[in-house]
């Protein structure tokens, strides 16, 4: 790939982290990506009901390979999506989780037009990675082409340097507490929901979890009540449960299962209600997809890491189909509006990229 290539990507990559695209509301930013893929000269453009958008780079008659990174940011619209740049970084929220993995498909689909491919390439970028989006996108992309495909290759714009094999299992709750509220001075000592979801919080981060595999949880919302001199009646927390292990997971949920159901009394209404589930999955480090991707990465003077992560390549890894994650280029501050990409890394990540593409029909399977 031409430097000038890498220098487009990062100019459009700008250009779409401008547009805002928070989970479920992506639907301007597909219209772009819509446009640029047909400008593009890729086939079968559309937009499906999930909101996905799919471009076709027509090949040989070997399956294809799907090549995915999502449209959506952790920014709620109306968020300021200021940019800055200098010669080394590039600051701006969401300019690298995702802009610049839905940049790269773009910096794909011009390095390969002209290269005789042994099977079709699909470019879709999809719909609802963060947050609550619960993969919802990637769901409808996997159900659409199911296991008759070379594989995925999901792209992180700021992951460059790592090689995700692990996906990391995931389960969400939205646990609400009820009780019959009052005035705080003439009620005290009657529960309050505010009160209950305090204490059940502190019980679950009071949970021992294992180091390895690894396991997480995070009360990462809480809301609830009236005014401050109220015994609140209604309360809610968001609680994100993790682990590389899905027996482990499943552990997890059942001891805090067991706590919900210990905070249930008289006066006292607590229940928990699934608003997320990503399910695990993995392929081993001598799968061809993952020894591409390190050589390509390596070919680049980059020793990768091979990691796990919640990402889009959990639909197809739970269900048995090969998935690798690569990326474009480094950055840090992901999920905060001190967000930024480096800018120099970004040829050497298109062009590993570019290498995986056009050797990945010539691997084993």
């Amino acid at each position: 790939m031409k430097d000038e290539t890498a220098g487009r990507v990062i100019e459009l990559a700008m250009a779409i982290q401008q547009i805002p695209a928070p989970t479920f509301d992506e639907g301007e930013r597909a219209q772009f990506v819509r446009a640029q893929f047909s400008e593009a000269g890729l086939l079968d453009v559309e937009i499906d009901l999930t909101g996905n958008v799919y471009g076709r780079l027509p090949g040989g008659d070997k399956p294809a390979l799907i090549v995915s990174a999502h449209l959506d940011t952790v920014f709620a619209r109306g968020t300021n999506l200021r940019l800055t740049r200098d010669p080394e970084r590039i600051h701006g929220p969401g300019i690298g989780d995702n802009s610049m993995g839905v940049a790269a498909l773009f910096g794909l689909a011009w390095a390969l037009r002209e290269t005789r491919l042994r099977g079709d390439i699909w470019f879709v970028a999809n719909t609802c990675e963060e947050g609550l989006g619960d993969l919802r996108g990637m769901k409808a992309v996997v159900d659409r082409f199911g296991a008759n495909v070379r594989g995925y290759l999901v792209i992180e714009g700021a992951a460059l340097g790592h090689v995700y094999h692990r996906a990391v299992g995931v389960h969400r709750y939205r646990i609400s507490a009820r009780t019959a509220g009052g005035h705080a001075w003439s009620d005290y000592g009657h529960p309050s929901a505010v009160h209950e979801l305090a204490a059940l919080t502190s019980q679950i981060a009071l949970l021992s979890l294992p180091v390895a595999p690894r396991t997480t949880l995070n009360v990462g919302m809480i809301a609830g009540g009236t005014s401050v001199n109220t015994l609140a009646a209604e309360a809610s927390l968001e609680l994100d449960m993790r682990s590389e292990s899905p027996r482990a997971l499943t552990d997890l949920v059942s001891r805090v299962d067991a706590l919900i159901e210990t905070a249930n009394r008289p006066g006292v209404r607590v229940k928990a209600e699934v608003i997320g589930h990503r399910p695990a999955g993995e392929i081993p480090t001598s799968h061809p997809l993952i020894e591409l991707a390190v050589a390509c990465t390596r070919a680049q003077g980059m020793e990768p890491s091979l990691i796990g992560g919640s990402t889009d390549a959990n639909v197809p890894l739970s269900r048995g189909i090969p998935a690798v994650v690569m990326g474009v280029t480094t950055g840090g501050g992901a999920h905060t509006t001190s967000e930024f990409i480096d800018v120099k890394p970004v040829a050497r990540g298109m062009k590993a990229l570019e290498e995986f593409l056009e050797r990945v029909w010539g691997t084993r399977l």
